[in-house]
């Protein structure tokens, strides 16, 4: 009886794995692979948190391309870290089918994007891989600066905008309210306008006829050889590079040696696939298709995002247009708090980047510090998901130094030098100018938060330049602002001042001449390369004498006073000292005459000169802590 009842089991997990592959067979040959009318490719763009993930949930639902014992909330994001946040790091493709009323089949490619605008051109390289995004704001917030800046992406590129209204059935929900926004800035009429609840599956119906109805067919295909778009790519241990792409013509297969056209780096494809949503091998892809390939290639940084690659026996002449590299916006050291971690931390850096092409590292040494490395990153936040996912799936405690951007500075002999690190700035002796990079901010804040908000910019050196009224109780502040005095705390206090309704969203200005200074921080009187910063010559005092307000309250006393100071090349501009431990010399005396009493207090001062010229000063490690990360 057992064994019947085993043999019972494993039949119907053959038969599960069967209908899963006749599935799968049947999205590719029954649709018809070369029939192009039949497909669609379409992208999610909106702000941070609304609702893109979610909608993506209830699309792959209703296609039945996850079966609901498989199916999980935010399925796409990949990453621990994306489901804690609520928040998409990495795009996502999956390829859907979808039966109309008509009884006609449909190939939908979808690419979930990220929001946040450090992974902005991220999003740009996934919409042109597209010919039609769904534009989604969320109905109690209204437009937020990321909607208008992804819906200005995919204006540029001509792609055909749905727009869809999410969680209308919120409490808090104001459709007309937000609908009149669209109108205004976006132009977008109203009649367009889907109105839907991606967690309770409201309009979904009415999503998947109005990407059949309203977004084209793919186009490209005219072109007589092969070109395909590479809008992602990952390291796989096992199988080496694999390319998320769109094949705009001709076709890619198993086998072919392919050229990848900006580095002109030939390389052979191993496996070709499509995603639903895992990667399921068809070996060929066809033009208007989204899939990967497995390559030979072995380094990720090989293959760069918003590339086009061709067949090399038979190559394209021209790229697909778009393509640009990738440059880091800000940099800071990461370094391990416990030094013998540095190997460990090595090895992480070098498969960090197998999966992260957009950060950059190099070695670098500090006195204080030890051995670490200077790494660019797309931005704040970028930072901070590279920081966290060092920490947890590597489990090293690391530290950063603080945070700072990419400066131009002309030497006196006329040579211009790209500066990202305080310590390789030049003698002010052997400096004409120094240029830093400004960003043109566009800031949507409640009407009640503009004096405090005014007064923000004003502090970090900015500048309003036009004030748009976008409805009755918002307003859209165009502001450039310097990048490096808006790293830390500018989007943090920008929320604390609107309670959490502001928003901004930047992209990157000109360089412009600025009165800039090395800020160098002297413990008894050696400098501490990691407390070195390039700041404007106006805030240099209030940040010296903070840092070492901060330094006085942390190290240890010692048997000799201690100078704690902030300078800028010769020249001291904030000083705190910390007294000297004293020991009680005299406790020994029980009366007697007072000259023997001042004979152990002048050999004590003796000992305490000495020892304040030969002492050398031991920071703890806690203290670099504690100071960088405040």
């Amino acid at each position: 009886m057992l064994i019947q009842n085993q043999a019972e089991t494993a039949y119907i997990y053959y038969l599960i794995i069967v209908a899963k592959l006749i599935s799968h067979l049947d999205l590719l040959t029954n649709l018809g692979m070369n029939d192009i009318k039949s497909i669609r490719n379409f992208c999610i763009i909106a702000h941070v948190d609304h609702g893109k993930t979610t909608l993506s949930d209830r699309l792959l639902e209703r296609t039945h391309t996850v079966q609901k014992r498989e199916m999980q909330d935010q399925l796409l994001d990949s990453m621990d870290l994306e489901r804690e946040r609520g928040i998409t790091i990495k795009c996502h493709p999956v390829t859907m089918k979808y039966l109309d009323s008509n009884g006609r089949e449909y190939m939908f490619n979808l690419i979930d994007t990220p929001g946040h605008v450090d992974f902005s051109y991220e999003v740009s390289r996934s919409l042109a891989a597209c010919e039609g995004a769904l534009l989604l704001v969320d109905a109690s917030q209204g437009i937020e600066a990321q909607t208008v800046a992804n819906a200005n992406l995919a204006m540029a590129q001509g792609l055909t905008i749905i727009p869809v209204l999410n969680k209308i059935d919120l409490p808090s929900a104001q459709p007309e309210h937000v609908i009149a926004q669209l109108e205004d800035i976006l132009a977008i009429p109203k009649e367009e306008v889907i109105f839907a609840s991606a967690k309770s599956g409201t309009g979904i119906d009415e999503i998947l006829s109005s990407i059949v109805e309203r977004i084209p067919k793919p186009k490209g295909s005219e072109y007589p050889k092969t070109r395909c778009l590479v809008f992602d790519s990952m390291f796989d241990s096992y199988r080496g590079v694999i390319c998320y792409l769109r094949v705009f013509s001709g076709e890619i297969s198993e086998g072919n040696e392919i050229l990848l056209m900006s580095k002109a780096q030939q390389a052979q494809v191993k496996e070709v696939g499509v995603f639903s949503p895992k990667m399921f091998r068809t070996g060929k892809l066809v033009a208007g298709q989204v899939g990967y390939i497995v390559t030979s290639i072995k380094l990720v940084t090989d293959v760069k995002t918003g590339d086009t690659i061709t067949l090399a026996k038979n190559p394209a002449t021209e790229m697909l247009p778009g393509y640009k590299e990738v440059r880091p916006m800000v940099f800071s050291g990461i370094y391990p708090i416990d030094a013998s971690d540095y190997e460990k931390l090595k090895s992480a850096m070098a498969k960090l980047q197998l999966n992260d092409s957009a950060l950059v590292y190099q070695l670098e040494n500090s006195i204080a510090l030890g051995f670490g490395f200077r790494c660019g990153f797309l931005g704040l936040l970028h930072m901070e998901i590279v920081q966290e996912r060092i920490r947890r799936e590597y489990d090293l405690d690391v530290i950063s130094t603080y945070p700072s951007v990419v400066y131009r500075v002309m030497r006196t002999d006329g040579v211009m030098d790209e500066v990202d690190n305080p310590l390789h700035l030049p003698d002010p002796s052997a400096i004409d100018y120094i240029q830093e990079p400004l960003i043109m901010a566009t800031i949507h804040i409640p009407n009640e938060s503009i004096g405090d908000m005014l007064a923000l910019i004003t502090e970090k050196r900015g500048s309003c330049k036009r004030t748009d009224v976008v409805s009755a109780g918002r307003l859209v502040l165009l502001c450039e602002l310097p990048l490096s005095d808006i790293l830390v705390d500018f989007n943090d206090r920008l929320k604390s001042i609107t309670k959490g309704y502001g928003s901004m969203d930047y992209e990157l200005g000109d360089y412009v001449t600025a009165d800039l200074v090395r800020l160098d921080i002297l413990v008894a009187g050696d400098p501490i390369d990691a407390f070195s910063s390039i700041v404007h010559r106006n805030k240099a005092l209030a940040r010296g004498r903070e840092i070492c307000e901060k330094l006085k309250q942390i190290l240890p006393r010692q048997l000799f006073s201690v100078a704690i100071q902030a300078a800028i090349g010769g020249t001291i501009i904030a000083r705190e000292t910390i007294s000297a431990m004293r020991k009680d010399v005299t406790a020994k005396c029980y009366g007697g005459d007072i000259s023997r009493k001042r004979k152990l207090l002048d050999r004590q001062k003796e000992g305490k000169k000495r020892m304040k010229q030969i002492g050398k000063i031991s920071i703890p490690q806690d203290a670099f802590i504690k100071i960088l990360k405040s």
